[in-house]
């Protein structure tokens, strides 16, 4: 209830007073949005893409290098002349006969005859005929070979670096590459020579050419099949 004892104030009993202090409390809490129990939190919906994006193509990164090439040579004639007669080189295989053997040669156009490396030369005779035996001597396998040939002369050789040499003569065949020739061939001492065999104009004439810049251009393997030796 309200009192008053003047129209400009008014009192209020205390009772009454918190009653409406109670009423205003509760009208302000309606105010205040109530959250529900069962109320889920919001979930943001992502959508992914239908294809995965590929990888880019790798970069090729093309090197290119400049080699210079020697072009090859044209191949070497192996005949010459109008009779196309073979070329040989300065050093070559020989195969002797009938020692049947093979020796490192010399090819020396400027020799007349064919000399040979020999050893223990001694002229001998037999029913009134003149033989030399001697030794030769296989570099391949160092076997010694004894030999005894018929005697066809005697020639006296002249040397710018030494005396002159009286050198017994005998006939051999003598085989370079497909060329096999039956010529004289002088006896001597060639140990202090690097080739056993000299081949001079008496074998090259008519049959060959020599190109001193080649070696071994004929059989470069003297364990090749090898010519008959039929005479």
């Amino acid at each position: 209830m309200i009192y008053t004892d003047s129209p400009s104030f008014l009192w209020i009993k205390p009772r009454f007073f918190g009653v409406l202090i109670i009423a205003g409390i509760l009208s302000s809490c309606s105010l205040i949005p109530q959250q529900s129990a069962n109320t889920c939190p919001t979930v943001e919906v992502v959508e992914l893409p239908l294809t995965v994006p590929a990888c880019p193509e790798p970069k090729v990164v093309e090197r290119i290098v400049t080699k210079t090439v020697t072009a090859p040579l044209p191949p070497m004639a192996s005949t010459a002349g109008k009779l196309h007669l073979p070329i040989i080189g300065a050093v070559e295989w020989a195969r002797i006969e009938p020692a049947d053997l093979w020796v490192e040669s010399r090819i020396d156009t400027g020799a007349d005859t064919t000399s040979i490396h020999a050893e223990e030369i001694q002229l001998i005779e037999k029913d009134g005929k003149r033989y030399v035996s001697f030794v030769l001597t296989d570099a391949l396998t160092g076997s010694r070979y004894s030999q005894e040939l018929r005697l066809r002369r005697r020639v006296l050789i002249k040397q710018s670096d030494g005396p002159d040499q009286r050198r017994y003569v005998v006939r051999m065949w003598v085989t370079v590459g497909e060329t096999r020739s039956r010529i004289d061939v002088n006896l001597t001492d060639r140990a202090n020579f690097e080739y056993p065999l000299l081949i001079g104009r008496n074998f090259l004439t008519d049959t060959m050419i020599v190109d001193v810049s080649r070696h071994h251009t004929m059989t470069s393997n003297p364990t090749a099949k090898k010519p008959s030796t039929d005479d």
